[in-house]
């Protein structure tokens, strides 16, 4: 039920292994050494704790965690909170979906448009890593890093946390967890969903801070005049 496979030409090794070989390529850059072996280290502690994760047994936890990973599939699940949010939240609350689902907006296109294709890594090896069946959730036929699920969870909470600082905390929690789920079942390495969480964190931070000055700049004009009359 689950086995599409990722473009051909690429590969799945870990990120830090595939940047460490194409250092090691090139004997005439100095220096160039050390870097190479902390990528190809941080490649392995990324490929130990995806298959870690594979080998622990979490028959209770399978099916619920699974169920989450197809929730957030397309952002359906952001857009629910977004629309409760909208619905129950009054005028802030309408205010912090927008900008949540702003930032999902920009997110998706800096990781789907630029960071996949200038990646271009291929999904991991649930077969080799022995992921259970009862975990596995159809295998995107998208390039693996970042992992969008992760950005977009956290570009969604940050965003919102610059309007509604109480709901930033569940959110992210909501965002980790989210991003957990694509390790468990199989289809991104930890690495991935780190990094998808910096970009997506950062994105959301930043669609979050402009539109606070978008609303705030205009009530500091009409203050500043109103102090000068």
């Amino acid at each position: 039920m689950d086995t599409k496979t990722a473009p051909t030409g690429e590969t799945t090794a870990p990120f830090g292994q595939r940047w460490a070989s194409r250092l090691d390529t090139r004997p005439e850059q100095r220096g160039t050494a050390p870097a190479a072996t902390v990528l190809r280290q941080l490649g392995d502690v990324d490929l130990a704790v995806y298959r870690a994760v594979a080998a622990t047994p979490t028959p209770t936890l399978d099916g619920p965690v699974r169920r989450l990973s197809g929730a957030a599939d397309r952002s359906r699940l952001w857009l629910a909170v977004a629309a409760a949010m909208a619905t129950f939240g009054g005028r802030p609350g309408r205010r912090a979906a927008g900008a949540g689902l702003l930032a999902v907006a920009v997110d998706s296109a800096v990781v789907n448009g630029i960071l996949k294709a200038v990646a271009r890594r291929g999904r991991p090896d649930r077969e080799s890593a022995r992921v259970p069946a009862d975990r596995r959730v159809l295998m995107p036929a998208s390039r693996s890093w970042p992992s969008g699920h992760a950005a977009s969870g956290f570009a969604f909470a940050n965003a919102v946390g610059q309007t509604l600082p109480a709901a930033a905390f569940p959110l992210r929690m909501l965002a980790s967890a989210v991003g957990y789920s694509r390790v468990h079942t199989g289809v991104h390495y930890p690495g991935d969903v780190v990094t998808g969480a910096v970009v997506g964190a950062t994105v959301g931070e930043a669609v979050g801070w402009g539109l606070w000055r978008v609303h705030a700049v205009p009530r500091l004009s009409l203050g500043s005049r109103r102090g000068t009359s």
